[in-house]
């Protein structure tokens, strides 16, 4: 059973049901009532994404400038397609620039971008529409895309559509592709779903004939073999698709952000450096600036009680999720405001198999009226 409307097992109808029951109270607020919205969350449990990447997030101007890809023109069953450029893309400059964490954002963006086309094309074809096709032009494929920080992050981003889109693919067609791509295609499958794997086509050198067996031509840029283009003629479609190029080095963060550390820590392997913030009134900003040296690092910031009370992790209230930043390559830099009095405790981890230096500028704590009433201690 494939958990669509009308391919529901008694298992899963039940699922359904409870959902609904569930949810009842909130429901006149959604955009649809309908199963096949409900599905969609139940299926990719996506109760706790955050939408406001959509509409609040700012994105990074190297991201918006030099991160290829776009949204362009709609399949013959009526699907939106999304095109990613794989040639002009600049792994390393892009991981230079930004975080890791702003780049999984962008692609959540888009991700979201495309199920509101979606829904908006349910609406104009009066039929449901729920997955999007993807064309991945590969021509240009080389070693430099092969760059480590950048294919774990890739994979971060595989494993995010995985588990918040599950069926939101419906093809892949892979165009152009060199010798190269088994060799990268191995790196990144096992982030793939089996379901997904049989979704990706390679296509040959007829690649444009098959393209246009699921695209209308007056739907598919010239430049891919169709009739579309540019309101000035670009055979491209730039203003929807952004091809990329190489990322001037003026961007790179770490060259850029000159930091005065106050501290530098070592962490070997499998150990961590804690930090303890004691908060003595409700609504107080918290902020971080680290870097290190050689590989990234994990990072998060949980809540308890007491100061200088011995707890798990697992035990604590996680306010930042721990996660892997790049801050090898880019500074990390955070804050957040914390609604209610506690002890704030920041968490530093090697994950690697080697030791390595943490310059780190320690978290400061401001807040109305109390700034110096706060405990610190490393522990």
């Amino acid at each position: 059973m494939s958990g669509r409307v009308g391919d529901l097992s008694v298992k899963q109808a039940d699922a359904l049901a409870q959902f609904r029951e569930n949810v009842k109270d909130i429901l006149p607020q959604c955009p649809s009532q309908s199963d096949h919205f409900l599905l969609r969350w139940l299926r990719g449990e996506l109760l706790h994404l955050l939408d406001t990447i959509t509409t609040e997030w700012q994105v990074p101007e190297v991201i918006d400038k030099y991160l290829s890809g776009g949204m362009c023109g709609h399949d013959r069953e009526g699907s939106p397609i999304w095109y990613d450029v794989i040639g002009p893309l600049d792994p390393k400059g892009l991981m230079h620039s930004v975080s890791k964490q702003d780049l999984v954002k962008s692609k959540v963006r888009d991700c979201e971008i495309l199920q509101k086309e979606c829904d908006l094309q349910s609406e104009r074809l009066g039929r449901n529409i729920e997955a999007i096709t993807m064309v991945y032009d590969c021509e240009g494929l080389g070693m430099k895309h092969l760059y480590k920080p950048a294919i774990e992050t890739y994979g971060e981003v595989l494993t995010m559509f995985e588990d918040n889109y599950p069926e939101g693919l419906k093809r892949l067609f892979v165009i152009k592709a060199p010798k190269l791509f088994p060799v990268a295609y191995n790196l990144v499958k096992h982030f793939l779903s089996e379901d997904t794997r049989r979704k990706v086509i390679v296509l040959g050198s007829n690649w444009q004939e098959v393209l246009q067996k699921y695209i209308d031509p007056e739907e598919l840029p010239a430049y891919y073999g169709g009739k579309l283009t540019d309101p000035d003629g670009d055979p491209r479609c730039r203003t929807r698709i952004t091809f990329g190029s190489e990322i001037p080095k003026t961007y790179y963060v770490r060259d850029s952000i000159k930091v005065d550390y106050d501290q530098c820590v070592t962490i070997g392997r499998g150990s961590s450096h804690q930090v303890e913030y004691e908060l003595l009134a409700p609504n107080c900003a918290l902020r971080w600036q680290f870097t290190c040296d050689g590989a990234d690092i994990g990072f998060g910031v949980y809540m308890k009680k007491k100061i200088g009370e011995w707890m798990k992790a697992s035990e604590m209230k996680e306010v930042v999720p721990n996660q892997r930043y790049n801050a090898h390559l880019v500074p990390e830099d955070g804050s957040l405001t914390c609604p209610e009095p506690g002890v704030c405790k920041y968490s530093l981890t090697v994950h690697l198999s080697y030791i390595n230096e943490v310059p780190i500028i320690e978290p400061w704590l401001t807040c109305n009226n109390c700034a110096a009433n706060y405990v610190f201690s490393i522990i």
